[in-house]
């Protein structure tokens, strides 16, 4: 029998034996705020307390006969009924499908038939759209705390270790317009905890001790992968929070004890914004990880606040099969650099024409695991689209789309984006499914998204529209917002407009996307684009 790294361990399994091992130690940390916001109990649960609750809901998944393989979505907030209910799917066998609340009904309606799961578990707050397309489906929807009806579901090719069989299905954008289903194994999440947990001093995690918060959302790679698998794997706390509150969040940093934070490049632009305040290193945050910080704040943040912000990389698609921190004694601050390529990591940069470049010269990344298994760690497959993944493979090497420079150092510095994705506040947003969306009013003639600068968000979205004949191109304007609001998550839909009198085409009647960057770049420096901004929030979201 062939012996795998990990072989029968799975996330529960892991969680169990931390369980038995530090019965009493906080295991989820509630803050009030996060309580009043989602109504739960706030405090601490230990260990101990979790795993019974686990027991009793994996008892009640289990009545219904779901086979081992098969998919239940969670329609959950960052509460204790999340984690309840995706260790209790993960000790039966079961892959957790998380579905993003800010999905408009066309999106959730894709990904709810695409990853063909048998179950929706939603919290109260779940939106009649939701309720509708389950019951339109005839897929049953339940309350996290409630038994499911009998289920009979099969499921084949289960053969392997335990820890090859799926965990989590997360969709990612991709530039084909539609998400892309990434099939995310238990040795994925073993890994990323293992990865975390190996970090070298001074970013060490000690046992039993970490306090981990994170403000990001559960259906993200960062916080169910790396905060999650991080302090189970090292027996720490996690703090969850319901969203990143730039006034409350001192005070959550101090009341939640917090040693390490994650963050996103926006929130460290957000708090700089703000007043200094004798608070701000009233705190024991040890450091923070994330991605994205603003390469003129990142210093002085430091300064400020009194710990290092590590900037790392990596992707939903390579999970910590390889990831990047700038966790050596060369950090590079300020220069948008991410470390060295870590010993089980090996890396190439490319041209267009997929030659290797030299040091200091920017290329593709293409990245790939050392030894035997070049995959181990990462994703195993985009579901139901082998031409995806092989293209994502091509060669040999997983393509990034990332566009990185490398020193003579070794150090890695992020400089573009070579895919179609625009990245807004953490969110990777497909201009074709905006386009998509957008094309069916039908006073355009014709449109193009792409990404302009924003200083809080990293990049904004940004349409150019082609009026058809007649049309008053800021009436138009209102209407593509508004139906972007409707179709769409809120963060998708434009935050710029401008109209135009021809798009930039190729030969072939192609959109030139190099040319349209360019375009929207230089009209965003003319101040030619009309903001939208104002009326994107997540707050205008019809959750009745």
């Amino acid at each position: 029998m062939t012996l795998f790294l990990y072989q029968d361990e799975t996330v529960f399994s892991r969680f169990l034996a931390v369980a038995e091992a530090r019965p009493a130690q906080p295991f989820l940390r509630i803050l009030p705020d996060v309580a009043a916001a989602y109504g739960c109990a706030s405090g601490d649960i230990s260990y101990r307390d979790m795993k019974l609750q686990v027991a009793a809901r994996r008892d009640m998944l289990a009545s219904a006969g779901m086979a081992v393989g098969a998919r239940i979505g969670l329609y959950l907030f960052n509460t204790p009924d999340f984690f309840v209910n995706w260790l209790a799917a993960n000790a039966l066998g079961l892959s957790i499908v998380p579905i993003n609340p800010d999905l408009k009904r066309r999106e959730a309606d894709f990904i709810i038939s695409h990853s063909e799961m048998v179950l929706v578990v939603a919290a109260r707050q779940a939106p009649q759209m939701l309720r509708d397309i389950c019951s339109e489906s005839g897929l049953p929807l339940i309350g996290p705390a409630e038994a499911p009806p009998q289920l009979q579901v099969t499921t084949a090719g289960l053969s392997g270790p335990h820890s090859r069989r799926e965990a989590a299905l997360l969709y990612t954008s991709g530039t084909t317009g539609q998400p892309k289903g990434c099939q995310l194994d238990q040795v994925y999440f073993l890994t990323a905890g293992d990865w975390y947990a190996a970090l070298p001093a001074p970013y060490d995690l000690r046992p039993g001790k970490e306090v981990m918060l994170t403000p990001l959302p559960m259906f993200h790679m960062n916080a169910l992968a790396y905060s999650v698998m991080a302090m189970i794997t090292t027996g720490g706390t996690l703090v969850p929070l319901d969203r990143f509150h730039p006034d409350r969040w001192t005070d959550a940093v101090s009341d939640s004890d917090a040693t390490i934070l994650h963050y996103l490049g926006v929130m460290p632009s957000i708090l700089m914004s703000r007043p200094e305040d004798d608070r701000d290193r009233q705190h024991q945050v040890r450091f923070g990880f994330g991605a994205g910080v603003d390469r003129k704040l990142h210093a002085a943040f430091e300064e400020r606040f009194g710990f290092p912000l590590v900037e790392a990389w990596a992707m939903t698609e390579t999970g910590a099969g390889v990831c990047i921190a700038a966790t050596g004694s060369k950090r590079a601050v300020g220069q948008n650099c991410f470390g060295m390529a870590p010993s089980e990591m090996q890396a190439r940069i490319i041209d267009d024409a997929g030659q290797d470049v030299a040091d200091g010269t920017p290329g593709e990344l293409l990245v790939r695991r050392a030894g035997d298994d070049p995959r181990f760690g990462f994703f195993r497959a985009y579901l139901k689209d082998t031409d995806a993944t092989d293209a994502a493979w091509n060669g040999g090497w997983f393509h990034t789309g990332d566009i990185v420079m490398r020193d003579t150092d070794g150090l890695f510095f992020f400089r573009d984006r070579k895919k179609n994705i625009i990245r807004r506040s953490g969110e990777n947003i497909a201009a074709l499914e905006v386009e998509t969306v957008l094309m069916r009013h039908t006073s355009v003639a014709a449109l193009a998204v792409g990404p302009v600068p924003d200083p809080l968000r990293e990049q904004e979205v940004a349409c150019l529209v082609v009026p058809a004949p007649g049309v008053d191109s800021d009436s138009l304007f209102a209407e593509l917002f508004a139906l972007a609001q409707e179709e769409l998550a809120y963060f998708k839909a434009p935050g710029w407009f401008a109209a135009v009198e021809s798009l930039p085409l190729t030969s072939t009647q192609k959109l030139q996307r190099g040319a349209l960057q360019s375009l929207l770049q230089t009209m965003f420096e003319d101040s030619a684009l009309v903001d939208f901004r104002h009326g994107k929030s997540r707050r205008a979201r019809v959750v009745g």
